[in-house]
């Protein structure tokens, strides 16, 4: 019996959240992603709140790729805005590659540190 893609990523999504958690120190920067859009949130894991969020589909851009630079880089701004530098990555059982790759080194060269 093979096991379908979801299931896939969604076992390695456990093994992922199994080791990290955010704080209020170092939040979590949590990646999810659909076929048209991704959603970026830094949270809490402490207090369970998302302190910022950001959709592709409130950002300029032609594609999915161009769309997911630009919303690293505006979830860097919207994180120095509530003073936060440091954060936990976590992708979301997704492969490091892509839209995912595209918003994480975005938000690396707009001043977050993960």
């Amino acid at each position: 019996m093979s096991n379908t893609k979801l299931q896939k990523r969604i076992r390695r999504h456990s093994k992922i959240r199994a080791k990290i958690s955010g704080t209020e120190q170092k939040p979590r920067f949590s990646v999810s992603k659909s076929n048209t859009n991704i959603i970026a949130q830094i949270i809490n894991d402490e207090k369970g709140e998302t302190i910022v969020y950001v959709w592709t589909k409130n950002v300029e851009g032609k594609n999915l790729k161009e769309k997911s630079i630009n919303a690293g880089k505006k979830i860097a701004e919207l994180a120095k805005d509530k003073k936060i530098k440091k954060v936990v990555f976590d992708r979301g059982g997704f492969l490091y590659a892509g839209n995912i790759k595209a918003l994480a080194d975005s938000a690396r060269q707009s001043g977050l540190e993960f």
